[in-house]
């Protein structure tokens, strides 16, 4: 993972974070990477390994059969930390379809992070810590109530892990490990099984 800071002295006419999201606005970001804004600054996330995609198909897939009905799974979607003035790319969102509906067109704005009902991230070997740590915090803070770990290099092997019950100081109250091979329950709206077996460690 490679960082492009941005010098507070640039956004100094204005909010460092309104000046941020312009640039961010603006990047021309290489074909498969992603650029997200945290701790004041634009990090580009390079494009993750064929397995990191094999499992994000596998449970986009699942989840198609138990979406209700106006909901949108979606790839490559900003989404804006408020409370922290953070911008993620998660791997995938599960939010409300008519809210990307209503986007405006004409830019690029991230959608709140608040309106997702489940987001998943998939560790890769660069940006593990920040997917447990970082992002686990922000999307606690903000309020989402599912976020799925899909943590390939966890210390106790691989292991899938849904956090919920949100806190406003950064953490969920209730998480339930199951390492890759046993079923994972997600609960209402979704209702279903996410199967792990076949992910690729």
């Amino acid at each position: 993972m490679t960082a492009a800071m941005v010098e507070n002295d640039q956004a100094s006419e204005g909010r460092p974070w309104d000046y941020l999201l312009q640039t961010w606005r603006e990047l021309d970001v290489p074909e498969g990477w992603r650029a997200e804004i945290d701790e004041g600054q634009i990090v580009l996330v390079p494009p993750p390994h064929a397995h990191h995609n094999g499992i994000a198909e596998m449970v986009q897939h699942r989840l198609y059969r138990a979406l209700p009905e106006g909901l949108g799974i979606y790839q490559t979607l900003g989404v804006h930390i408020a409370p922290l003035d953070k911008l993620y790319v998660p791997d995938l969102v599960i939010m409300p379809r008519e809210l990307i509906m209503a986007a405006d067109p004409e830019t690029s704005d991230p959608m709140d992070v608040s309106e997702a009902l489940l987001i998943v991230e998939i560790t890769s070997k660069g940006n593990a810590r920040e997917d447990r740590t970082k992002k686990y915090r922000a999307y606690a803070r903000a309020g989402v109530p599912l976020y799925l770990l899909i943590d390939r290099f966890d210390t106790r092997g691989a292991m899938a892990t849904l956090f919920t019950e949100p806190n406003e100081d950064g953490t969920y109250k209730r998480s339930d490990p199951v390492p890759f091979g046993k079923p994972l329950t997600l609960p209402e709206p979704f209702g279903t099984t996410l199967p792990t077996g076949d992910f690729p460690a």
